[in-house]
């Protein structure tokens, strides 16, 4: 068996451009905090008016 390797003339391009992993991002860099707002706002008022797709949703099942 007779095994020949050549090498092209871009391989020290691609070598350079994606020889290596780039740098890890930190969780903090990852992830967003927000501050909650209080419970019983105007955002979380009950609509009855709203209607669901689902029929056992409309029942409150």
């Amino acid at each position: 068996m007779n095994i020949k390797i050549t090498v092209d003339g871009a391989a020290p391009a691609r070598q350079a451009r994606f020889g290596k992993l780039p740098e890890r991002i930190s969780y903090a860099d990852m992830v967003e905090e927000t501050q909650a707002g209080p419970r019983g706002s105007a955002d979380d008022a009950y609509d009855p008016e709203v209607r669901f797709s689902c029929l056992a949703a409309d029942l409150g099942l």
